[in-house]
């Protein structure tokens, strides 16, 4: 009974998690306020999130004053567009794309476009689109552009036909959204059901060990200098659910990874717990949980 009352329950934080895409912004902030914008409004979502798993409706009331006297999603919106403009890091799907190049993916493309899911999408005109090598299909929690849909992918129905997986997932800005540890494990763990293991039959040699694969963007400080995470834990969190990291790299703002779904999960190993890495007061509390 207690796993069916949580059920809703994760779908509802998580849905906390990507903010919408909003109409192209009139007004420009600056780097400095666009950042702690997205801050505030993040830091205030978790707590809400925790209010709500906890039933706690006045400070569940109070949270939601707060993000509305802020600006609610609208002011969001514009932080977040703006935030992933040229300007301020641009559009991290280059890096995949240059990666493609590097093992001749580009000189296949004519005639075995790579099926893609693109999740949290912001654009249609990103790299992955101007690359001509991707069949993309775009979802983001709330869209309000047209070619993206308007989708959880928590609550997408699980493929069952292998013409409905895809030869590689973008999940580029988007775990760090989801307000809970917990909820960006269930996401990680739900991506293996929606890569096709067969599909490397169907391309052309050469290219057939680097898929299906998961295009996997955190921010840096995510990673560098949490508390709870690192790049150890999340290359055993990736190998149980049955991953091997193909590239990886780190720039000041963003790490980039290309993750290969190569063997069959392991269940018995999906026991990652909130737990102390590193200590220290300039940490941040970024965590990843995950059970079998």
């Amino acid at each position: 009974m207690a796993k069916k009352r949580q059920a809703p329950l994760l779908k509802k934080m998580l849905a906390k998690g990507r903010p919408p895409l909003a109409p192209k912004p009139q007004a420009v902030l600056s780097k400095k306020a666009t950042q702690k914008l997205i801050r505030s409004h993040h830091g205030l979502n978790k707590k809400l999130a925790k209010a709500e798993a906890r039933g706690d409706k006045e400070e569940v009331d109070k949270l939601n004053k707060q993000i509305n006297d802020s600006g609610g999603l609208s002011s969001y919106q514009l932080a977040s567009i703006q935030g992933q403009s040229s300007e301020r890091g641009g559009d991290s799907s280059v890096v995949l794309v240059e990666w493609l190049k590097d093992i001749k993916v580009v000189t296949a493309s004519s005639e075995h476009k790579l099926r893609m899911l693109e999740v949290g999408a912001l654009s249609t005109d990103n790299a992955c689109f101007k690359s001509g090598l991707f069949d993309i299909e775009r979802i983001d929690l709330n869209s309000q552009a047209p070619g993206i849909k308007k989708q959880d992918f928590m609550e997408r129905p699980v493929p069952q036909f292998e013409k409905d997986q895809f030869d590689i997932i973008s999940l580029s800005l988007v775990l760090n959204f989801v307000p809970t540890e917990e909820g960006r494990g269930a996401m990680l763990k739900r991506t293996c059901q929606f890569l096709d293991q067969r599909a490397p039959r169907t391309m052309p040699k050469g290219i057939q060990d680097n898929f299906p694969a998961l295009f996997l963007v955190l921010p840096a400080p995510s990673v560098v200098n949490s508390r709870y995470f690192n790049d150890e834990r999340l290359t055993l969190m990736m190998a149980s659910l049955g991953y091997v990291m193909l590239r990886r790299e780190q720039k000041r703002k963003l790490v980039y990874y290309l993750w290969l779904l190569r063997d069959k999960p392991s269940p018995d190993e999906q026991h990652f717990r909130k737990e102390i890495i590193k200590s220290g007061g300039n940490r941040n509390n970024f965590c990843i949980t995950m059970k079998p």
